[in-house]
């Protein structure tokens, strides 16, 4: 015979069960901030890094969403940027570009950052070092060098002496990219004129710029450039100026060959970066990788506009040919 307190106590545990059974904790969406000085359409970062995410079994808009901030060129913008985003509480900021960078880690010592594209992240002061990044930013650097793209260069056309040099000084680290360049030039007999590009509307008057006798043009993969590779090329062309640019962006523009990091690869991994982050992991202990992927392209097409013959061998060592 079961008592009244054991027959209440029964009913209640009943009642409680399915209450209890049914209540789910609610699932977190992790809110992903994106900050580059590039423009938002079209972007690289975009399509790369979200399909990245996807294969890692993220779905947009149910377990995470994403706050961009593009500065269209103008990286004075970036500090604000970086800083709306931090007002905007977000998980996590992917950066695109060293710029990018720098300005995220200003607004923030706190909030996790991955660049996913970054150069001299231990000169600029972005990381302690490459295996402990300590802090709160990590990701991936450039190690493509612009002396290997004047290299390329140099092997399509050998009679290339006097070349122009695209670069930003804003988005340069410091002087070690002139350095460099300055040194592979006088290795490889060729006069360097070096020309700064800051604006995306300053093109036409960095071509004004260049020396009587320039008959080759290596461009610097910045955003500013990047941004502009579709002007660059047809001004190149004009001047009839075999052009090689680092990133693949200045071969499908129209420039002559292109050469770099797989960047479209490096958004994709910056991902796993993410994943591993809003798993737990710290920033500072995940180590800054450096990508293994390069892509070599030659604008055939391009090539028959200058009047020029590629050779054989450094067709065959092309990753892609744009006929």
């Amino acid at each position: 015979m079961i008592d009244r307190r054991t027959f209440l106590a029964g009913t209640v545990a009943v009642l409680a069960a399915p209450l209890t059974a049914g209540a789910q904790p609610e699932k977190k969406v992790w809110r992903i901030g994106l900050l580059s000085a590039g423009s938002s359409s079209p972007n690289l970062a975009k399509g790369p890094f979200r399909r990245g995410l996807h294969d890692l079994g993220y779905v947009e808009g149910r377990n995470f969403i994403m706050e961009y901030r593009f500065a269209e060129g103008h990286s004075e913008r970036l500090p604000e940027l970086a800083a709306d985003l931090v007002r905007a509480r977000v998980d996590v900021i992917v950066t695109g570009g060293t710029p990018a960078t720098l300005a995220a880690k200003q607004a923030t010592q706190t909030i996790p950052i991955v660049f996913a594209v970054a150069g001299s992240v231990v000169e600029k002061g972005i990381v302690r070092s490459l295996a402990q990044p300590g802090g709160n930013v990590t990701g991936q650097q450039w190690v493509a060098g612009h002396s290997k793209v004047l290299q390329l260069l140099k092997d399509a056309v050998p009679a290339v002496s006097r070349v122009a040099f695209l670069y930003d000084p804003v988005a340069s680290s410091g002087g070690t990219t002139l350095e460099l360049m300055l040194s592979a030039a006088q290795a490889q007999n060729v006069v360097l004129q070096p020309v700064a590009v800051s604006d995306p509307n300053g093109v036409p008057k960095a071509f004004a710029e260049f020396g009587r006798g320039t008959n080759g043009l290596v461009i610097q993969t910045t955003t500013v450039l990047t941004m502009t590779a579709q002007e660059i090329c047809k001004l190149a062309l004009q001047r009839r100026l075999p052009a090689t640019g680092h990133g693949r962006d200045f071969a499908d523009a129209g420039c002559l060959i292109s050469y770099g990091e797989d960047q479209g690869n490096m958004f994709r991994r910056a991902a796993v970066f993410v994943d591993k982050i809003l798993k737990g992991a710290k920033p500072g202990d995940l180590p800054v990788e450096q990508p293994t992927k390069f892509e070599l392209v030659i604008n055939l097409k391009t090539a028959k506009a200058l009047g020029l013959t590629i050779p054989p061998s450094l067709l065959g060592r092309a990753d892609e040919v744009i006929e």
